[in-house]
């Protein structure tokens, strides 16, 4: 027996059968014969099986191992033991002669993996672990931000909610911006001697160990004794850092066969300074000598009268 629902001009619209299936447009099972029974979303109907596979519209469709996304069968999403893969298909429009090559994958933990099988910094592609952690990685070029249309915010900055900084551009120029509204400060006092705290600072010329550069500027924890709030880290700190000892092997579907041996080193925490906070101890050290040279000036004036 079947159950059909029909429309207002009497077209049938929902059917229940006695294998219960249900075909919302169609007949159920009316695709049977091609999936061996689907659900079917699209243009053309909506078909629920029940014999465990289903298709939803012309281009995407469930038939047990696999879960496609295409156009005359050009790629598919499939499930196996390490989490969804999708796959584009380099030829064909038979499903049996088809080649499959793994572009995304959504592993066990939930985390999107584009371009790449796995979260390696050093190889190109997209990392978004389900914890919030992202990484983008090209080979010998740069990865691109672009606001359109107005000039603004293109990253916002957040502790806990609460905006902390962002970077803006306009159309020639980027501000690395962090927050100083007036509303947001408190007890404002002027700075005293500055000139001390600068005349303490070790500015040196150095290289650089990775590429043998010589710049100028300052090491970081004789920086932090004068201005602490411009460097961050601790000296000679250390962490743990999980690394890959031997990489996951993957079959010729791109599932792993054997999970990837992970280990903890420890590694040095490096620290790190902002130069920019600096400036207001410069300003206040130039605008003392500015000062006593005005002050001198005038006395000099007074002499020579």
């Amino acid at each position: 027996m079947t159950i059909t629902l029909n429309g207002t001009t009497g077209v049938t619209t929902t059917a229940l059968n006695s294998s219960g299936s249900v075909g919302i447009g169609t007949t159920p099972e009316s695709w049977n014969s091609v999936f061996n029974g689907v659900l079917q979303v699209g243009t053309n109907a909506v078909v629920v099986s029940t014999a465990g596979s289903a298709q939803i519209g012309s281009n995407f469709y469930f038939d047990g191992a696999y879960k496609r996304i295409r156009s005359d069968f050009s790629s598919r999403m499939y499930q196996s033991a390490g989490g969804y893969f999708f796959e584009t298909a380099a030829t064909g429009a038979a499903d049996s002669a088809i080649t499959f090559s793994e572009s995304m994958r959504i592993d066990d933990s939930g985390n999107l993996i584009i371009g790449k099988t796995t979260e390696n910094g050093n190889t190109a592609g997209h990392f978004f672990s389900s914890s919030g952690y992202a990484r983008a990685t090209r080979n010998g070029s740069m990865s691109i931000l672009n606001r359109l249309t107005s000039d603004g915010p293109a990253i916002d900055f957040q502790k806990s909610g609460t905006g902390v900084g962002s970077i803006s551009v306009t159309g020639s120029a980027t501000a690395f911006n962090t927050s100083s509204d007036y509303r947001l400060k408190t007890d404002a006092q002027p700075m005293t001697g500055a000139s001390a705290r600068v005349q303490a600072l070790n500015p040196v010329n150095f290289e650089w160990i990775a590429d043998g550069s010589r710049v100028d500027g300052f090491l970081a924890h004789e920086a932090q004794a004068v201005v602490p709030e411009a460097v961050t880290g601790t000296q000679d700190a250390m962490k743990d850092e999980e690394y890959e000892v031997t990489p996951a092997v993957l079959d010729d579907e791109g599932n792993v066969t054997t999970e990837a041996v992970m280990g903890t080193r420890s590694v040095p925490d490096y620290q790190g300074i902002d130069q920019s906070k600096l400036v207001p101890l410069l300003t206040a050290a130039l605008q003392e000598a500015l000062t006593k040279i005005e002050a001198m000036e005038t006395r000099l004036t007074a002499l020579e009268g």
